[in-house]
């Protein structure tokens, strides 16, 4: 078995699967690399939510938030370290929800009813992101765990939806 938890390490286990079946990896290495062309030209914070009970969030050190980094997305988790049993997230009080404040919400649909028990806390409404509307809902593949290309392909293309919609919404706003 084999852990992705970077962009780089699913290239490296991409020319490595590509070594033991003697084929040649460049084009999909290049599509993977088609898949970052939106890089966010004025990051917003922007925070991913994972879970409710407790509140988790991807740091710097998950594919989650790899793939932020990537895309140049201000992830206001990524330099946090906590004490979560997952190695790559950080556990969130609401208070430190409240206090980050994001400009941009990203929550993962794991099919398990976390997303309503989000929008039913106390700090929901006093969040920036959701008075300006500025929450997205992703799958749990693709972001969380890469799952298939496809996956990641359909993340990629949500991220790059997110970058062009903080430009023009900064436009807007100066």
């Amino acid at each position: 078995t084999s852990s992705i938890t970077s962009w780089q390490s699913l290239e490296e286990l991409t020319k490595a699967i590509a070594i033991e079946i003697k084929a040649d990896p460049t084009a999909l290495i290049q599509s993977y690399q088609s898949l970052l062309s939106a890089k966010s030209a004025k990051p917003e914070s922007t925070l991913v939510l994972v879970s409710s009970q407790p509140i988790l969030a991807p740091n710097k050190n998950s594919w989650a938030g790899d793939l932020l980094t990537q895309f140049q997305i201000n992830n206001v988790a990524a330099e946090l370290q906590g004490q979560s049993p997952q190695r790559g997230y950080i556990t969130l009080s609401a208070e430190k929800v409240l206090e980050a404040n994001p400009k941009v919400l990203i929550l993962v649909d794991v099919g398990d009813g976390t997303i309503n028990k989000l929008k039913e806390a106390p700090f929901w409404n006093k969040l920036d992101a959701v008075t300006s509307d500025r929450v997205y809902t992703f799958d749990y593949y693709g972001l969380v765990n890469p799952g298939s290309i496809e996956a990641i392909s359909k993340a990629c293309n949500k991220l790059q939806e997110i970058v062009k919609t903080s430009s023009s919404f900064w436009l807007i706003q100066a």
